[in-house]
């Protein structure tokens, strides 16, 4: 039997992909998704569905705050328990409770990038909310720093290499071994 209709037949714990814009959630979790026969999902795309408005509209007349409730909402009953990727948005663990919430649905991976990194990835896109500034490098390092605190106690911390395969491999065996601890913390998961 294939991997893809194993995972549709057992309950595997969610594995959830975060960090900040820019350092290959979504590109990795659609990979990883298809390696493991899971459904992806994008935190930020399933809000936008739900509200019927893109991020940046919600931010600008909704306000940032009202954003934030909906990625608790979301994490918290917005989406499948289980057999799924989740790119996660890029402040989605960013404020207290939310690292533990997100740690308790699944096994969690943090992707990390250089600042000139991350601003060469963004850079090609206007629907990045928080970096329509006149220094957008200085704001990435300004929110880096605010947010690697809340980054680091939400998961397994790696970067993201140039090869992206090599990165992959390094989440499948993290989501291996990280899947087993979880099952075993979780006796009524399965």
């Amino acid at each position: 039997m294939s991997k893809k209709k194993k995972a549709a037949f057992a309950h595997f714990p969610n594995l959830y992909l975060l960090g900040f814009m820019g350092t290959g959630k979504s590109v990795l979790g659609k990979r990883l998704a298809q390696r493991l026969g899971f459904r992806f999902l994008d935190s930020d795309s399933e809000i936008e569905k739900k509200c019927g408005m893109k991020t940046k509209d919600i931010f600008s007349k909704l306000g940032e705050p009202k954003f934030r409730s909906m990625e608790r909402e979301f994490m918290e009953s917005g989406h499948p328990e289980c057999n799924c990727v989740v790119a996660c948005g890029g402040g989605l663990c960013c404020r207290e409770g939310m690292p533990e919430l997100v740690k308790s649905k699944g096994v969690s991976v943090v992707l990390f990038s250089s600042p000139e990194e991350i601003l060469e990835r963004v850079s090609r896109s206007d629907s990045r909310p928080l970096l329509n500034v006149e220094n957008p490098i200085e704001r990435i390092k300004s929110l880096l720093k605010e947010r690697t605190p809340f980054y680091m106690r939400s998961g397994v911390a790696i970067a993201t290499d140039a090869n992206l395969k090599i990165t992959e491999e390094h989440i499948l065996r993290i989501y291996a071994a990280k899947r087993r601890a979880f099952e075993a913390s979780m006796p009524d998961f399965r």
